[in-house]
């Protein structure tokens, strides 16, 4: 007999399967198993084992040659899953400056690994990066440019520090 512990682990390849389930009900209110293999590039005879295993799990809802749906629980993960991807997709792209079809593969391979307490470290410091006035948009430009010469000009920090305080202290007034 399956504890709840064994029940709700899922291996990569589960939650590749929520995902794309859930992509599918929010396009056309319900998956079919055709559907899923196309979306994963796989064969339809592969999807069947695995959406029998999320059923044991009480993830999805599908009867064979029937519709598949998640189920509130299996819609629960697929969006935490889902937040983690594309929560480390715009870090990868956006923060770090790698080219989003790469940043996409990447945030899939990472998402499956990450735990809650370090993406919600992670949304902190990018939140940080975004709204402190020493950081901000500023400091994302800075290591654009870092990045692109292979190097920073650390003596270019003061003027920039400079820059900031001036962001700071206009954004200070606009909300007088």
């Amino acid at each position: 007999m399956a504890t709840i512990t064994d029940k709700m682990e899922l291996t990569e390849s589960l939650e590749d399967y929520l995902e794309i389930i859930l992509k599918l009900q929010e396009k056309n209110r319900v998956a079919r198993s055709k559907d899923i293999a196309e979306n994963m590039g796989i064969q339809r005879g592969s999807v069947t084992s695995m959406l029998k295993n999320l059923t044991e799990k009480e993830l999805i809802n599908y009867e064979p040659y029937g519709y598949v749906t998640l189920t509130d629980e299996g819609k629960k993960k697929a969006l935490e899953i889902t937040q983690r991807h594309s929560i480390l997709k715009d870090f990868l792209t956006r923060v770090i400056q790698i080219a989003p079809d790469k940043a996409d593969i990447m945030a899939c391979r990472m998402e499956h690994n990450i735990d809650r307490e370090s993406i919600d470290k992670l949304v902190q410091f990018v939140e940080f990066i975004d709204r402190c006035p020493r950081s901000g948009q500023n400091w994302i430009d800075s290591f654009v440019e870092c990045c692109s010469h292979g190097q920073k000009a650390w003596h270019e920090c003061m003027e920039c520090l400079k820059l900031c305080e001036n962001r700071h202290i206009a954004n200070k007034s606009n909300l007088k």
